[in-house]
Order: C-alpha cells, then structure tokens, then sequence
C-alpha cells in the first residue's frame, strides 16, 4: 500500500527545502533538486514515488487560511 503525504514547502536555503508534513508537522529537509523546478515557498506538495506540485489543495488550503482570517480581523 502507497501512502501519499503531503508537504508544505517552508523555506527553501540554498539547495535545501524545508517541508512541513500537514497531518503531524514533522519539518523534514530534503535536496531542492528532488522537487519540481518551479518549486517555491508556500507551495504544497504531494509525495507519491515522486515529488509533485498540489495546486487544487494549494487553493483551498489558502482560501481557507484566507476565511480564518477574515474571522479574526
């Protein structure tokens, strides 16, 4: 069985990047190069046998970050 995991992408230094697992928030760090090229901060990535870009869960995951925030304003 394959379990997929997905990351936010934390901070990227040098040739290093952060990820933040979004169901335990283990920060992990891994070579820039095993990621897609156009990677950056704030993206959301999901592992499968390989690293990809998550865009839809990237979208709802800042509108609803956006919502949270508007309650609180």
């Amino acid at each position: 069985m394959v379990i997929n995991m997905r990351y936010a992408v934390d901070e990227i230094i040098d040739n290093k990047v952060n990820l933040e697992n979004l169901d335990n928030g283990e920060i992990v760090c891994v070579d820039k190069s095993s990621l897609p090229k156009n990677i950056k901060e704030g993206n959301i990535v999901l592992k499968t046998d390989k690293y990809i870009i998550d865009h839809e869960f990237e979208r709802k995951r800042r509108e609803e970050l956006q919502r949270k925030f508007e309650r609180i304003k």
